[in-house]
């Protein structure tokens, strides 16, 4: 009989024993990963370097980049939030360093030291670990005197009083939880890239533009700006990644088919573009177009955009209509891409969807439905964007389960 099992050698299954164990020394702790690998979406993620958290210290702002979950996180990110987790580590050997754009690494730029923290963390506090364990099923025994948790898997069955899911996104335990009566939201990807069928388009990959605005045709409120990635089969980028994560389930109720426009020189209003392009033309009738007259494009991408006008870039700026320049200017500022289709990168899959929050007590991410069942991590219907948030999330959770949960 452990007195907790922890389904889930991930992120959110490490982080929440380590607190249950530093609160509770004697306490008898069981993690069962069903693979035969720990930690491992921890040592691919963020390039092998390991986003950690994001440098947001604000929890109201923090809950903004959770385009499901966010407000049911607002108390948890106030009881352990970003700076928190940058001292949690720290004080476990592992300084946390916050670059320019907000995403904090550990110093050592790799996240083998998350890892081995984690590992380390864990058996300096005494916890099990079981490998290839697949749970299969979870029932609540109850006698005359106690109740307890059964857990079988693949080989084994255990027994615990309390028990902990951070399976992350696994069809297999979600089937499991409905079957004991919890309502799961039908899961679906969240950070993806959009392919496009345009091959002019696709030889382009690698280019990059740092500012444009993306929005879905038809849909106000589907609307991102940042960085964009021209890839071998589309578009990806922050902005585009942002945007899969805000629309993903109109995204994915279209098939991942729809369309989008994109500004490609959002610093410039429509006027402002007019002016700037006739300054260009005069200054530089005699030069031909294929030298770009926006730094912001790069030429590449600038001589898609002629191809797209229909325009020789052989021609002498003096020399281009004000027809030409027209439809030039609706690809800079409103061009419309047709999306066929979605590419998950590996290291960013995030699944929105999961267990209801409305069935979870969000003080102690205890089940209202089942007094000692708890849950941390993307089994949850929670996700976030890229940069850290999703980390945070099991984090925060975690340290809460670890506080809330009372074992004498």
């Amino acid at each position: 009989m452990y007195d907790v099992l922890i389904i889930g050698g991930g992120a959110a299954g490490f982080f929440t024993a380590i607190n249950i164990a530093e609160k509770n020394p004697a306490a008898k702790i069981l993690i069962l990963e069903a693979s035969s690998k720990l930690l491992a979406k921890v040592k691919v993620s963020g390039g092998g370097r390991c986003n950690v958290t994001h440098a947001c210290f604000d929890a109201q702002e923090l809950i903004e980049y959770y385009p499901r979950g966010g407000k049911s996180l607002l108390g948890a990110f106030y009881h352990f939030g970003c700076a928190d987790t940058m001292a949690w580590f720290a004080q476990r050997g592992v300084p946390i360093v916050a670059e320019k754009d907000g995403r904090c690494f550990p110093a050592s730029n790799t996240s083998q030291s998350i890892v081995d923290c984690f590992l380390q963390q864990a058996e300096k506090c005494g916890v099990a670990i079981q490998l290839q364990q697949k749970v299969t099923d979870i029932r609540l025994e109850e006698t005359s005197k106690e109740s307890f948790w059964e857990i079988s898997t693949t080989s084994r069955v255990f027994h615990s009083k309390n028990v902990v899911v951070c399976c992350g996104s696994s069809a297999a335990m979600w089937q499991i939880l409905e079957k004991l009566g919890h309502r799961i939201i039908a899961p679906v990807p969240s950070l993806f890239a959009f392919n496009t069928a345009d091959k002019n388009l696709h030889a382009l990959s690698g280019v990059s533009v740092a500012a444009v605005e993306i929005s879905v045709e038809n849909m106000k409120n589907l609307q991102t700006e940042g960085a964009i990635l021209l890839t071998h089969k589309g578009l990806s980028g922050p902005a585009v990644l942002k945007l899969s994560a805000w629309g993903t389930r109109f995204f994915a109720e279209k098939n991942y088919h729809f369309f989008i426009k994109i500004n490609w020189l959002p610093q410039y209003s429509f006027v402002d573009l007019q002016e700037k392009w006739q300054n260009y033309k005069q200054n530089n009738a005699r030069k031909k177009l294929k030298n770009a007259a926006f730094s912001e494009i790069p030429q590449r991408l600038w001589l898609y955009f002629l191809h797209l006008a229909q325009i020789s870039p052989e021609k002498n700026y003096a020399d281009v209509s004000n027809k030409s320049w027209e439809n030039l200017q609706q690809i800079l500022q409103n061009n419309r891409v047709a999306v066929q289709g979605k590419s998950t990168h590996k290291e960013e899959f995030v699944t929105a969807g999961g267990v209801d929050l409305k069935e979870i007590n969000l003080k102690t991410f205890e089940s209202k439905l089942f007094p000692k069942l708890y849950f941390a991590g993307e089994v949850l219907d929670i996700d976030a964007l890229t940069g850290g948030f999703n980390f945070q999330a099991c984090w925060s959770a975690g340290f809460v389960v670890g506080e809330s949960l009372e074992l004498y």
